[in-house]
């Protein structure tokens, strides 16, 4: 069975910056894509960040700048680094693995999910 459990998220002030981790088990993760995805109530999942296969980073124009995803394949995890965080960055992050490798910018290409984890950054 294939998990991922994020962990990370929390309340911040804004400029601050939070660290979220994504760890994958039950499938190999070293030639997957993983991507990291944020949604609010009511509102559609935004992508945030995606790194393919080979370590290669894709973000949001909102974030880009801000943000830097990484991974380790030895520890199959992935993480976001989040800077100079803003209100608007207040979300669920979600994390999203591709077993084609991929760092696509849309939700349908992930065929895995975590739960979420809560970011909420105060004015």
């Amino acid at each position: 069975q294939v998990q991922l459990v994020e962990s990370g998220g929390g309340l911040v002030q804004a400029g601050g910056s939070l660290r979220l981790s994504c760890v994958v088990s039950g499938r190999p993760f070293r030639d997957s894509g993983a991507g990291w995805f944020r949604q609010n109530p009511g509102e559609e999942r935004e992508f945030v960040a995606a790194i393919d296969w080979n370590s290669e980073p894709k973000y949001a124009r909102s974030v880009s700048g801000r943000f830097t995803i990484s991974r380790d394949n030895v520890k199959n995890s992935v993480f976001l680094q989040m800077n100079s965080l803003k209100p608007e960055d207040t979300a669920v992050y979600y994390c999203a693995l591709d077993p084609a490798g991929s760092s696509s910018r849309a939700s349908n290409r992930y065929a895995y999910w975590g739960q979420g984890t809560q970011v909420t950054v105060s004015s």
